[in-house]
């Protein structure tokens, strides 16, 4: 499994924003909830019309994850950033409260369905070619959470039990690995270690 990480240059987010804004609307609306919100990529494609519209939160119940950790499946709310929020209620203008957010464009081969959100395999899809735009390497459909929680943190490292709440992570430790922080302590150590 291919380890990804979160976007530490806050102006690479910027860049790709505006460049997704003047580009692709959904796709743009899609990177910004997720870069704003910590939702989870699984969580982002189930949302419908509904669940944003008029709304200053988005309210979700986490999915089962089969695991031998067993989270739990509270309730939780991520409230939608200021900065996504005017694009969001343009972007949704005209469209009927049961439509998914993010759905595709193509009938499913299989199935014949229209209408139905866009697959984990079409959103890496699209992170990946614009991260390969912008010079972004080791990403994945994780890297928007992360990206969230790496900010989060480093803006205000005190951050760290909230991000440890919203991951769903019993340890701090756990949190850390997860938005890349220990590998930036491991390499700034190893970097300030001299022999002469």
């Amino acid at each position: 499994m291919n380890v990804v990480q979160p976007i530490r240059d806050k102006s690479i987010v910027e860049q790709i924003l505006l460049y997704l804004k003047l580009t692709n609307e959904r796709d743009y609306i899609f990177f910004g909830m997720g870069v704003h919100s910590g939702l989870r990529v699984s969580d982002l494609l189930k949302l419908r019309v509904r669940d944003v519209r008029d709304q200053l939160h988005v309210v979700y119940v986490p999915e089962k994850i089969k695991s031998r950790l067993k989270k739990r499946r509270k309730q939780k709310m991520f409230i939608i950033h200021p900065d996504i929020a005017e694009d969001l209620r343009r972007f949704i203008e005209g469209m009927d409260d049961d439509e998914y957010l993010f759905a595709s464009r193509q009938r499913k081969t299989i199935t014949g369905a229209v209408g139905e959100p866009i697959s984990r395999v079409t959103a890496y899809r699209m992170l990946n070619k614009v991260a390969r735009r912008f010079g972004v390497q080791q990403i994945g459909t994780h890297s928007l959470r992360k990206t969230w929680g790496y900010h989060l943190y480093m803006d205000d490292p005190t951050n760290l039990a909230l991000l440890m709440k919203m991951f769903g992570h019993e340890d701090m430790t756990t949190t850390l690995l997860y938005l890349g922080l220990t590998q930036d302590a491991m390499d700034a150590a190893i970097r300030g270690l001299s022999y002469t």
